[in-house]
C-alpha cells in the first residue's frame, strides 16, 4: 500500500540510457526519452514534479531560417508519462528580449504574461512558471529534479556549507526563493560566474543539473543524487527519528482499523465537498509515525514547494496508542482534532494573507498520521489522494536525511502561504474543469463481471465516480477490472472476488472499498441468477439458490452498505437491478419471480428507513437483456426457449418483437436507468421503480 516507483527502491540508482536506442531519436525526441526515464522513479522526482529542458535548433516556420528553440515540460504535465505534446516550444531570441521587460521582483508575476508571445510555431502547450530557470541557464540540456536525497541536504540548517562539503565545488548553492523570473536571472548569472558547475542546490527546494547533450545532462543528474544518496546513508545518525517509541501494529490489525475509520473521517471532511480517501502502511510510512520525532517534525511542515502544494504546509496527527488500542476513544476526540487543525489553518491564513490573496481554501487536513497505522491522505479523487500520500513520503525521506545529519528546516511560514495562495497558482485552479456529477462518489456494483454490471461501472466511472466491484468468478472479475482501467485509469477501479450470501465475504466487501476509497456513496445491488421449472418440478435447492443471491444477498449487501451511508452522515443511493419478472408472474419461474418481486419490496422498506438518512433507493427492472449476459449464456436462454417453444437462437428476436416498441434492450439502456436513479438527476425520488423493457404492459406499475 506504500508509495512505489516504477523503479524499485531497493535497487541503486543507475543509468537506464539505452545508447542503441537512443541513436533512433532526434532531438526532441532524446529530450522525452531522457524525461521519461528520469520520471519513472519517484526517487528522482515526484509526480508531476521536476522539469526538463533542451535547446534545439529548428527550422522557422516564417523565415525557413534556422533559430534556437526551447523544448521545456509544459505547465501541469508529469516527466513520467508526457509525450512530445506536452512540451513547450519557445524562440530563445525572445526570451532574451524579455530582459527588457523586466520591472523588478515585485512585479515578476506579469512575467508569466509574455510568455505566450515567444510561442514557436504556435504551440499550444501552456509554458510553465518554470520556463525562466530553463532559459537563461547557457546549457544546451537542463534538469531540475526533485529528489529525496537532495532535497534532503537542501533542507538542512546548514545546507551551504554541507554542498560545499558533498559535492566538492561541482554543485552550486542558491538561497531559498520562490520560483520566477528573477530566480531565473539568478541561475543565469551563478552559472556564468561558475562555468565549471555542474549543477545548482536551491535551498529547500531542488536540484538543477545541465549538460552539452542529453546522455550527458542525464547522467550527471543520476551522479549528483548518487552522491547525496550515499554521503547521507555513511553519515547518518542513528537511530533516526529519534528512535522508536511504539509498535507497529499487525498488519491485519492496520488494515482493520483503517477500514472501519476511514468512512467516519471523510463523513466529517466531506460535507463541503466530497473527498476519496487513501492508505499508507510502508515501511518509510511505519518508522515515522512509531517515531520519538513525528510530533515535533511533523509540527515543522515540509520544506520544497511541491511537496506542501500536495499536502498542505503540516499533516494532522491523531491521537492514537497502538500499546493499548482504543477505536472508540480515538473516534471520539477526532471532531476536536479537526477543529482544532481548522482553527490553526484559519489562523495561518489570517497572519499571512495579503491584500490580493484568494479566499481561504478548504481548511481540513489532507494528510493524516497515526502512530503504530500509518498514513491516511484525502482529496477530491483518488489519484489527488494517492499522489499527496507519495508527496508526504518524499517529506518524510527528506526529514529522515536532514536531521540524520544537520538539522531539518521547515520552509518559512510566509514564503510557505504565498506560494500556496499563489496568484498564479489560484488561476490554475480556476481554469480546471467543473467537476463531474460523480466526482468523489464511491460506487460498489456487486455482479460487476456480467454485462449489466460492467456497463453500469463503465457509466459511473464515465461520470467521476470510484468503482469497486464483486463477483463470485475470478476470472471473468479480473477481464472485467482490465476492460475497466482503460477507460478510468487504475485508481479509480478495484475489484473484491466474494460470495453475497457470505455475511463474512460481505463484510469484506465493505471494507475493501473503505480501505480502498474511504467509504461508500452509491450501491448498485446486481448480482444474480435465472432458473426456470414448472413448480412441480422446482427442487428446494434451487428455491434457496434464489433466495440466497436474489434476496439474502441484496439484504446483507445494502445492510452493510447502509451502515456504512448512515455513519459517513453524506446520504447516498441504492439502486437494486430487479426484474420485470418481479412484477409480472411467469409460467415456470415461480422460484426466480418470487424471489426477484421480493427483491422489490426490500427496496421500498430500506427506502423508508433511509429518507431520514438522505439514503435514497430504488429499483431498474430490466427485461430480456440478451447480449453480454451470463445469464443467458447459460440453461436459462435454453429454458427460456423451451418455455416459448423457440430455437434458443431465436430468443432475441422473439423477446424484441413481444416488447410493445419492438427494440431490444441492451446492458447499455440498463445503466443509463441505473445512472438516472444513483445520480442527484432523481435527487427527488426514492422507493421507485423503473421499468426497461421496451415496453410490456402486463409490468406497467401500479
Amino acid at each position: 500500500m506504500g508509495a512505489m516507483s516504477a523503479t524499485s527502491h531497493k535497487e541503486p540508482i543507475t543509468s537506464r540510457w539505452d545508447d542503441q536506442h537512443a541513436a533512433t531519436l532526434n532531438e526532441p525526441e532524446l529530450l522525452l526519452y531522457r524525461s521519461n526515464l528520469l520520471g519513472s522513479d519517484l526517487r528522482i522526482t515526484n509526480f508531476g514534479g521536476g522539469n526538463t529542458s533542451a535547446k534545439i535548433v529548428m527550422t522557422d516556420p516564417l523565415t525557413g531560417g534556422q533559430v534556437d528553440v526551447l523544448w521545456v515540460k509544459g505547465s501541469g504535465g508529469d516527466l513520467g508519462s508526457i509525450k512530445l505534446d506536452g512540451f513547450s516550444t519557445l524562440y530563445m531570441d525572445k526570451l532574451q528580449a524579455l530582459k527588457q521587460r523586466y520591472r523588478g521582483l515585485e512585479h515578476e508575476d506579469e512575467m508569466v504574461g509574455y510568455l505566450p508571445h515567444c510561442t514557436f510555431d504556435l504551440n499550444p502547450r501552456a509554458a510553465s512558471i518554470d520556463t525562466p530557470l530553463h532559459a537563461y541557464i547557457d546549457r544546451r540540456h537542463v534538469d531540475h529534479m526533485h529528489p529525496d536525497a537532495v532535497i534532503a541536504i537542501a533542507a538542512c540548517r546548514n545546507s551551504r556549507a554541507l554542498t560545499e562539503k558533498i559535492f566538492e565545488g561541482e554543485l552550486g548553492w542558491l538561497p531559498w526563493q520562490r520560483p520566477g523570473y528573477d530566480l531565473g536571472l539568478k541561475l543565469e548569472k551563478l552559472s556564468q560566474e561558475q562555468p565549471q558547475l555542474k549543477g545548482i542546490i536551491l535551498e529547500g527546494h531542488g536540484l538543477f543539473t545541465w549538460g552539452d547533450t542529453a546522455k550527458s545532462c542525464y547522467e550527471t543528474t543520476l551522479a549528483m543524487i548518487k552522491r547525496a544518496e550515499e554521503w547521507l546513508a555513511a553519515n547518518v545518525k542513528q537511530p533516526v527519528f529519534g528512535g522508536p517509541v511504539a509498535q507497529a501494529l499487525p498488519a491485519d490489525q492496520r488494515a482493520a482499523l483503517v477500514a472501519r475509520l476511514m468512512p467516519l473521517l471523510r463523513g466529517k471532511i466531506s460535507q463541503q465537498e466530497f473527498k476519496l480517501g487513501h492508505f499508507d502502511d510502508s515501511d518509510a510510512v511505519l518508522e515515522f509515525v512509531c517515531s520519538a520525532d513525528l510530533a515535533p517534525l511533523a509540527a515543522l511542515g515540509t520544506s520544497c514547494p511541491d511537496h506542501f502544494l500536495r499536502t498542505k504546509i503540516r499533516p494532522l496527527v491523531l491521537d492514537f496508542d497502538p500499546a493499548a488500542p482504543d477505536f472508540d476513544r480515538l473516534v471520539s476526540g477526532l471532531d476536536q482534532a479537526l477543529s482544532d487543525y481548522r482553527a490553526d489553518y484559519t489562523a495561518y491564513y489570517e497572519r499571512c494573507k495579503r491584500d490580493t490573496s484568494p479566499k481561504i481554501r478548504d481548511a481540513n487536513p489532507i494528510i493524516y498520521l497515526i502512530p503504530g497505522v500509518g498514513m491516511l491522505s484525502f482529496a477530491k479523487d483518488k489519484a489527488t489522494a494517492r499522489i499527496a500520500g507519495e508527496f508526504y513520503v518524499n517529506a518524510i525521506n527528506v526529514m529522515r536525511g536532514a536531521n540524520g545529519v544537520d538539522e531539518y528546516v521547515g520552509l518559512p511560514e510566509q514564503e510557505a502561504f504565498d506560494i500556496e495562495y499563489w496568484l498564479l497558482e489560484e488561476a490554475k485552479l480556476q481554469r480546471m474543469p467543473k467537476p463531474k456529477s460523480l466526482a468523489g462518489r464511491i460506487a460498489l456494483v456487486t455482479g460487476g463481471a456480467g454485462g449489466i454490471g460492467q456497463a453500469v461501472a463503465r457509466q459511473l466511472l464515465q461520470e467521476g465516480a470510484c468503482v469497486m466491484l464483486t463477483d463470485i468468478d475470478a476470472d471473468a472479475l479480473a477481464g472485467a477490472r482490465d476492460s475497466l482501467v482503460k477507460v478510468a485509469g487504475k485508481d479509480n477501479v478495484a475489484t473484491v472476488q466474494a460470495n453475497i450470501t457470505s455475511e463474512e465475504e460481505v463484510g469484506g466487501i465493505l471494507s475493501a472499498a473503505a480501505l480502498r476509497f474511504g467509504g461508500v456513496d452509491l450501491l448498485v445491488s446486481n448480482a444474480g441468477i435465472a432458473s426456470a421449472a414448472p413448480l412441480d418440478e422446482t427442487s428446494l435447492e434451487v428455491w434457496k439458490r434464489n433466495q440466497d443471491i436474489l434476496v439474502t444477498g441484496y439484504f446483507l449487501v445494502s445492510r452493510n452498505a447502509f451502515q456504512i451511508m448512515k455513519q459517513q452522515k453524506l446520504g447516498g443511493s441504492i439502486v437494486f437491478v430487479g426484474s420485470k419478472n418481479g412484477l409480472v408472474a411467469s409460467a415456470g419461474a415461480s422460484a426466480y419471480c418470487t424471489a426477484k418481486a421480493a427483491e422489490i419490496h426490500l427496496a421500498r422498506c430500506i427506502a423508508l428507513e433511509g429518507a431520514e438518512h438522505g439514503i435514497r433507493v430504488n429499483v431498474v427492472n430490466p427485461d430480456a437483456v440478451i447480449r453480454g449476459s451470463r445469464i443467458w449464456d447459460g440453461k436459462w436462454k435454453e429454458e427460456r426457449a423451451a418455455s416459448n417453444k423457440i430455437d434458443t437462437d431465436d430468443v432475441e428476436e422473439f423477446y424484441r418483437k413481444r416488447s410493445m416498441l419492438k427494440k431490444s434492450v441492451f446492458p447499455e439502456d440498463i445503466a443509463e436507468a441505473v445512472y438516472f436513479f444513483i445520480s442527484e438527476k432523481s435527487g427527488k425520488s426514492t422507493g421507485n421503480v423503473l421499468n426497461v423493457d421496451a415496453g410490456n404492459a402486463a409490468a406497467f406499475t401500479r
